[in-house]
């Protein structure tokens, strides 16, 4: 096995150019990350010098066995942290061979979004907290949980230490260390409030970036949850009854919301998102209703609500940003299975492009 990690972690710079590029893509189910990988000559610093590739589409629920074919455009770069060196991961989206973009490639209309002139002015940042709870490999029941049964309540795990509180430290530690590695702007970590649950945050982030960022954040955690074996979940709902679920609260500002003034232009975008609450709901998350319950810290999935400093609303403004008159909210209603290409763009092009009538 030492033989083994010794030629895993080869150091292939002092031996050749030539590099490998993960592309890595989204599956048929919306949810799930395919890779591979290819050897080019040498290294690339931008996708337009990476080469479009194809896979089997009827492998991933995207294309039919007589017309398989699915092309890769790389669009996004990030350092390879399991390879190291000049390798790299890029992220790819999908097209038939025509050109078209395939029904699960959501990056493509999440781009024209934020092309718009007016979404482009308005620079809008995004910080997106991913809570995941990692399982037991061969019974699916979260870390640290007795088999076929429950810890004790909730309470002492959020924000814990101690082998009796927190569960998967290495797995986290890892992910953090190997997304910042990889060039992604995380920001942080944290244990959640059901045991076994985390988070990681990635922001601010600007555009398009956020979906790249934390699509490729997820590819890398799924990696090195198959090197510790344990399973990814990202179910809003992993377990039924008095326990937490597991969100994407997105965190969102405009160029005119951080500047003086903004706190007013911050109470008209969030009026606009009630007015479309029925559309983001049905966007945010499969399995949504299973968590959006009006309790464990949120609101009802029916009714669209708002208030400073309250976690149990659609939407929270926090006390700094009503204190100085400016600043960001947060939308505490996507669920972590949420695609962020999906829900960032949809956030942009109601509170910049649609007018309120």
């Amino acid at each position: 096995m030492s033989l083994l990690t010794d030629l895993i972690n080869l150091d292939l710079t002092e031996h050749t150019e030539k590099i490998i590029v993960e592309y890595i893509w989204i599956g048929g189910s919306g949810l799930d990350i395919r890779s591979k990988a290819r050897t080019l000559p040498g290294p690339v610093t931008d996708p337009s010098q990476i080469p479009k590739w194809n896979y089997d589409g009827s492998s991933t629920g995207q294309a039919p066995g007589k017309d398989s074919e699915v092309i890769l455009y790389p669009q996004a770069i990030f350092k390879d942290p399991f390879r190291r060196g000049n390798n790299i991961l890029v992220m790819c989206d999908c097209y038939t061979p025509a050109g078209e973009p395939i029904p699960t490639n959501k990056r493509y209309n999440a781009a024209k979004i934020f092309s718009h002139p007016d979404v482009v002015a308005e620079e809008p940042w995004y910080g997106i907290e991913q809570e995941y709870t990692l399982l037991q490999k061969d019974v699916h029941w979260p870390i640290g949980w007795p088999v076929g049964g429950y810890p004790g309540p909730q309470g002492p795990y959020y924000c814990s230490a101690g082998a009796d509180k927190s569960f998967g430290r290495d797995v986290v530690d890892a992910h953090y260390k190997a997304s910042l590695y990889a060039g992604i702007n995380i920001s942080g970590i944290n244990g959640e409030v059901m045991p076994g649950q985390w988070e990681f945050q990635v922001g601010p982030s600007v555009g398009i970036s956020a979906g790249d960022q934390l699509w490729v954040a997820r590819y890398i955690l799924e990696r090195i949850t198959e090197i510790a074996g344990v399973v990814l979940s990202l179910d809003p709902k992993p377990i039924q009854g008095d326990w937490n679920g597991a969100g994407a609260h997105t965190n969102y500002s405009t160029k005119s919301m951080r500047e003086e003034g903004g706190y007013d232009i911050i109470k008209k975008a969030i009026e606009k998102l009630g007015l479309r609450h029925k559309e983001h709901i049905a966007s945010y998350g499969e399995g949504n209703e299973r968590r959006l319950t009006g309790r464990h810290e949120t609101a009802d999935i029916n009714t669209f609500s708002w208030g400073v400093a309250n976690r149990g609303a659609s939407v929270r403004v926090g006390r700094d940003t009503e204190k100085n008159g400016k600043g960001y909210f947060e939308d505490r209603r996507p669920a972590s299975n949420m695609d962020p290409y999906v829900v960032t763009s949809m956030i942009a092009e109601t509170t910049i492009i649609l007018k309120a009538t």
